[in-house]
């Protein structure tokens, strides 16, 4: 587990930016057909799907166990449930949500601080939905390896056993002061 990344990499979001963010997420979590569906995959295969340029969103699951791996590029940010949900306006007025009985996140074994966020948001088709959710955010990191573990239970029987091994990449250069190519 790679040791060139510095882990005190702690997102101190405010509550307006966790709001906003965990409706960006559902966006971006819906927006995927079934078979390319980051939250359905079991191996990090699709884990780059219409990954927004100024953070990287960390798919949640479906419950069970999963061990997804996948690539992330160094200088963004990382944001990912624990727990959430989401429901049509129709179904309640406010956000419904879990009775937890346990919700952790650690990389490389340092436990991450977790945020209760509840928002709106409209889904790619602009159906109003309401969102809850437990959720951690993590600072850009540096180029190396990294294990992130996702375990929560809640009332019902419904659990989560996440294991992430990210490899962040270097960030790739912007190609300096080129509009198109060399006519030498």
């Amino acid at each position: 587990m790679g040791g060139s990344g510095s882990i005190d990499s702690e997102w101190k979001l405010t509550d307006a930016e966790g709001r906003a963010l965990s409706g960006r997420w559902w966006r971006w979590a819906l927006s995927a057909p079934g078979r390319r569906s980051p939250v359905g995959d079991t191996t990090g295969e699709h884990a780059g799907w219409k990954q927004p340029d100024d953070l990287w969103f960390l798919a949640g699951t479906y419950g069970g166990r999963v061990v997804r791996r996948c690539a992330v590029p160094a200088g963004r940010p990382l944001f990912f449930p624990v727990l959430n949900m989401q429901h049509n306006r129709f179904y309640a007025k406010t956000p419904q949500s879990m009775y937890v009985l346990k919700a952790t996140a650690a990389l490389n074994g340092v436990d991450l601080p977790l945020r209760e966020y509840s928002a709106q948001f409209r889904t790619p088709w602009l159906t109003r939905r309401l969102t809850w959710g437990l959720w951690a955010g993590i600072g850009p990191l540096q180029p190396g390896e990294y294990v992130l573990e996702i375990k929560a239970k809640a009332h019902g029987g419904f659990w989560v056993d996440t294991t992430y091994h990210l490899e962040v990449t270097p960030a790739r250069p912007a190609a300096e002061g080129k509009t198109g190519p060399d006519l030498d």
